[in-house]
């Protein structure tokens, strides 16, 4: 129950800091589009690990760095927003799984797999 719980509140996180991130006004962060992919809070909700994309891979260190000098005001805003006992420190971290997964794809369509169709034909001649 308490999973399903941390579930809730980790979507309800992760919809309002991406709000937050369209009025964000540190440059860092406006130079290259930034969107949540997952938020990860721990079950007393002391901490929420988010997981941010960007689409210019070049400018993500500084990105990050300026997801975490404007923490202090997204987590403000975020405890206005949500009515929580313990507002989550928010811990940054870059998410690569949309470029793994892209690898995965490319490695895949590099293979050499004989079709299911072809396969019979050989069979009956």
């Amino acid at each position: 129950m308490a999973s399903n719980r941390i579930g809730r509140i980790n979507e309800e996180i992760q919809r309002t800091l991406s709000e937050l991130l369209r009025s964000l006004k540190d440059p860092r962060v406006q130079k290259t589009m930034v969107s949540i992919t997952r938020v990860e809070t721990t079950s007393d909700l002391r901490y929420a690990k988010v997981y941010v994309s960007m689409l210019d891979k070049d400018c993500a260190k500084e990105v990050l760095k300026g997801l975490k000098s404007s923490g202090g005001w997204l987590r403000r805003e975020l405890g206005q927003r949500l009515q929580l006992r313990y507002t989550p420190e928010l811990q940054w971290q870059e998410d690569d799984s949309i470029t793994y997964g892209a690898r995965i794809l490319d490695i895949l369509s590099t293979l050499d797999i004989p079709q299911e169709g072809s396969d019979e034909e050989t069979q009956s001649q």
